[in-house]
């Protein structure tokens, strides 16, 4: 075995490659609600309808278990972050449909900051000073991109964008507050929630059959898969490595469609958007640190 297949085979090394993969499948998203030409609601049913299939035919295979044990297991704790994850993915959609895909993701790579803000909140779990400052700056950023949105009569989009970090972070919150919450259940329920929040606005009968395929991407590539690689990479690295490896979607979703479709950033989200990247960057490299510093031999 050479020295680089022996660096790949290491628990880090896999935990990373899993979750960039993860990033990977995740930055579709975009290319693909711009891809698709039904209406958002029965976009965000198929979507949701063919995740909800993969993800419970994913956690039956990998716990062994037929009926309904897995999710009886995680209990009410499991059913609200699936309901927190299902909203996340509902708004996530919804943003998409209605503002530019920078804008969405810029304000969606903010989630690890919300969550830090609830801990404290919720928890009393103490908050750096360092990650008052990346809040702030984050919020400095996201307030340039949103002002331009609203001149633009894209506001309620960026609005929209914001649904996803609190609601992650809350189920971030709730995670921490219950050990019997289990990701991959989870992820399920929100499929199915996210489905049924969309059920009375959709029209599951009218979509085209060239969006067949696009559809069954988005729920099972995109949301699902990149759910499921996540999950098992972000196991075998410290928090602070995921959630730098994570931004590599907020780089990609933008520029997929810049390149494929040509839709560019504004100045106002180029501008903004640096700033958010810049706080999330220096902040996870900072954990990093930390976490090597805690480990290391002495």
């Amino acid at each position: 075995m050479s020295a680089v297949d022996a660096s790949i085979s290491t628990p880090r090394a896999r935990g990373s490659l899993l979750v960039a993969a993860a990033a990977l499948a995740w930055s579709t998203g975009g290319i693909l609600t711009r891809l698709i030409s039904t209406d958002p609601f029965t976009m965000l049913f198929w979507r949701s309808f063919s995740a909800a299939l993969f993800l419970i035919g994913y956690v039956l295979w990998r716990e062994r278990r037929v009926g309904l044990t897995p999710w009886r297991d995680a209990g009410w704790p499991g059913m609200a972050v699936g309901f927190c994850f299902g909203f996340a993915s509902t708004c996530y959609v919804l943003s998409l449909s209605l503002t530019r895909v920078a804008n969405t993701l810029i304000v969606l790579s903010i989630s690890p900051l919300i969550a830090a803000l609830l801990g404290w909140l919720v928890l009393g779990e103490p908050v750096k000073a360092r990650t008052w400052a990346a809040i702030a700056a984050a919020f400095a950023g996201i307030a340039v991109m949103v002002a331009n949105s609203v001149v633009a009569g894209n506001a309620l989009g960026d609005i929209l964008a914001f649904g996803p970090p609190f609601a992650v972070a809350t189920a971030t919150v709730l995670i921490r507050r219950s050990q019997s919450v289990r990701m991959a259940p989870s992820a399920a329920l929100a499929a199915l929630f996210a489905m049924l929040f969309a059920a009375p606005f959709s029209h599951p009968t009218a979509v085209d059959f060239e969006d067949v395929p696009l559809l069954v991407a988005f729920g099972v590539g995109q949301l699902g898969l990149g759910m499921i690689l996540f999950v098992t990479g972000a196991r075998l690295i410290p928090a602070a490595e995921a959630s730098l490896i994570s931004i590599l979607e907020v780089v990609l979703a933008p520029l997929w469609v810049w390149l494929l479709i040509g839709e560019r950033p504004s100045t106002a989200a180029l501008f903004g958007g640096g700033i958010v990247l810049l706080a999330l960057c220096a902040h996870a490299l900072l954990d990093a640190r930390d976490a090597r510093s805690l480990n290391a031999p002495y």
